[in-house]
């Protein structure tokens, strides 16, 4: 039988600064969630971690990972490791998003709107995290659904990925109306 169990832990930040090897790095890591899964086996129980990592540089550019290892140290690693991979850019005006976006992925629903200036970043979670570490920093966002945070991650990537300039946009209808 394998049960898990999901705990927030102050300590795997401090993890994730001894991890580093002393070279200053552009981007910042941060764990969302760490989770430790225990399966029973003859001789007792053997325990295994799952991180979830989101990785950005404030400019623009982010992206996540899940790192699994028998270690918290090394799922956190693995974790960055693969958020550093999956990096992309994303299209901002100003310090928020162009337009209303909607991601979505397994049962967690995202809605992600702009903000006026001076508002800050009205979401929780894992949604704040990625959007902190993108450099936006006005915009509102909602959580709908599955409140599971590697789905509510993947959800929030989908909506930003979504985003297009004006510019963009006009290029994919052709040049109407200039």
């Amino acid at each position: 039988m394998i049960q898990t169990e999901e705990k927030e832990t102050p300590a795997a930040e401090e993890i994730v600064e001894n991890l580093r090897d002393g070279s200053p790095s552009e981007f910042e890591e941060y764990v969302v969630r760490v989770k430790r899964c225990s399966k029973v086996v003859k001789g007792g129980r053997r325990l295994s971690f799952s991180a979830v990592v989101v990785v950005g540089d404030r400019r623009g550019r982010i992206g996540f990972g899940l790192g699994k290892a028998n270690e918290v140290a090394d799922a956190i690693r693995k974790g960055g490791d693969l958020a550093r991979k999956t990096l992309f850019r994303v299209k901002m005006q100003g310090d928020t998003i162009p337009h209303e976006a909607i991601g979505k992925f397994s049962a967690s629903c995202v809605l992600l709107r702009p903000a006026p200036s001076g508002s800050g970043i009205i979401a929780g979670g894992g949604v704040r995290a990625l959007l902190n570490l993108s450099g936006i920093r006005n915009v509102v966002a909602k959580s709908l659904g599955s409140n599971d945070k590697l789905n509510v991650i993947h959800a929030t990537v989908d909506a930003l990925r979504q985003l297009r300039t004006l510019e963009e946009s006009r290029a994919l209808r052709g040049s109407v109306g200039q």
